[in-house]
C-alpha cells in the first residue's frame, strides 16, 4: 500500500518518518524501534499514535514509501 509520510532529517542526514497518511488519516509516529537498510531501501519498525506498530519501506530510487507490515496491538 502507497503511502505519503511527513519526514525530518535523521542520523546523516537520512530521512526519518514522523507521520504518515493512511488516506486522509495522518498518524504521527511516537517511536521508531527499529531500522534496516538494503541497497536501495529503507526499512522502518514504527509505533503510530494510533497504538499500532507499522513496517514503512522507502524506496530510494523512486522516492515511495509503503507499508510493508501492520501490527495492531491489543
Amino acid at each position: 500500500m502507497s503511502i505519503r509520510v511527513e519526514c525530518h532529517s535523521g542520523h546523516r542526514g537520512a530521512k526519518e518518518p514522523l507521520a504518515f497518511w493512511l488516506g486522509e488519516r495522518r498518524l504521527a509516529v511516537h517511536a521508531v524501534t527499529d531500522r534496516w537498510y538494503a541497497p536501495e531501501q529503507r526499512w522502518f519498525r514504527v509505533h503510530a499514535d494510533d497504538g499500532s506498530m507499522y513496517v514503512l519501506r522507502h524506496d530510494e530510487a523512486s522516492g515511495t514509501w509503503e507499508i510493508a507490515a501492520y501490527r495492531r496491538d491489543a
